[in-house]
């Protein structure tokens, strides 16, 4: 049985909420340097898709994100930039200027079945309790969870008329609370549980793969959370039923989770971009209310990403991070068209 893991990424909320160690303002001379390589980037011609990190040199600002890198994989796993001014900018000028950050953030992954490397979070009224709901694009309130990779970056273009408010938690700080108070049910989110894949299964595929909430691996906690794809996983009748004492473990993980003790809250400004590392935070988000107008709309820009310095993962993690390897490219829905989308538009690229 596992005990107490000792890790800077084990913080309470109200602690989170004063640091100030985990974000970053961008200088002038950064965000100077942001918007000539993305000029730089638009009188060359490149996309998104044929954008590499060489045609973007942002060289302070990777300095920036390589330090971010770092406290996401070693410190409180959670990071976030500030001040970059979208005003004025196009969409679709923005989309490449994240892009291009992102190539010196890490790799880009697979959102999805259809391939969309960097996803729109915004509503379009999918429910997420559906088995094909996914939570980025509804406007209802979710749950703590973890996405499928080792970091998710968010890069807010708008925010809603009300609510869409975000919330962090520390998993790791959760694992520990229940090493100390309830190890039974700890050694439970140790063993598999039944996911649905949400239809992003392999082609021929069942539906549904085991895995656990909490894994280790070289002494490095794994935590990998998103009830609704076991709840919905529970729609197979050959998948086993939900134990008494299964259903306990993941009420007190949610419990944790939703306690004031455990995660803070905070509103979005445009042009934020945050980081954070999926094997040891949590993250949330309130329900919320749109503008009338679909140009006002809540809109987030959304990259999964490996990263050069991640951890090692634990074999019980095979079915999504099938090379388990630190560093190695991983995670994400693999593209089942063998196309990638790039663009909103739904624009594809081999």
């Amino acid at each position: 049985m596992v005990g107490v893991v000792e890790s800077a990424a084990d913080w309470r909320g109200a602690e989170m909420a004063k640091r100030s160690d985990w974000i970053h303002t961008f200088t002038h001379q950064e965000i100077a340097e942001i918007e000539v390589a993305t000029r730089h980037a638009l009188d060359t011609g490149k996309t998104i898709a044929s954008l590499r990190k060489e045609d973007f040199p942002i060289p302070r600002v990777a300095e920036r994100l390589a330090h971010a890198r770092e406290v996401i994989e070693n410190g409180p796993g959670i990071y976030q930039f500030r001040g970059i001014n979208i005003e004025g900018y196009d969409k679709s000028v923005l989309r490449l200027m994240y892009w291009g950050i992102g190539l010196h953030m890490g790799t880009q992954v697979s959102q999805s079945k259809d391939g969309d490397l960097l996803g729109d979070v915004r509503d379009v009224g999918v429910d997420v309790n559906s088995p094909q709901g996914r939570g980025y694009k509804s406007n209802q309130r979710l749950t703590f969870h973890t996405d499928t990779c080792d970091v998710v970056g968010l890069f807010v273009l708008n925010v809603a008329k009300s609510g869409g408010l975000s919330l962090l938690a520390s998993s790791t700080a959760i694992h520990n609370h229940l090493a100390r108070t309830r190890p039974d049910l700890l050694d439970v989110l140790y063993q598999p549980f039944y996911w649905s894949w949400q239809t992003q299964e392999p082609p021929g595929g069942v539906p549904y793969y085991p895995q656990p909430l909490f894994s280790m691996k070289d002494g490095k906690l794994s935590c990998r959370y998103v009830r609704v794809h076991i709840t919905s996983g529970q729609r197979f009748p050959e998948v086993p039923r939900l134990t008494p004492l299964q259903i306990e473990a993941l009420d007190t993980f949610d419990k944790c989770a939703w306690s004031e003790d455990f995660h803070f809250s905070f509103m979005f400004k445009p042009g934020d971009l945050q980081f954070v590392n999926n094997h040891v935070a949590l993250h949330s988000r309130t329900a919320f209310e749109d503008y009338p107008e679909v140009e006002k709309h809540r809109h987030l820009l959304r990259m999964w990403l490996s990263v050069p310095n991640s951890r090692p993962l634990s074999d019980a993690l095979s079915t999504i991070y099938q090379d388990r390897s630190p560093g190695a490219v991983r995670g994400g829905f693999p593209s089942r068209t063998g196309s990638y989308i790039y663009e909103s538009t739904g624009t594809l690229s081999d």
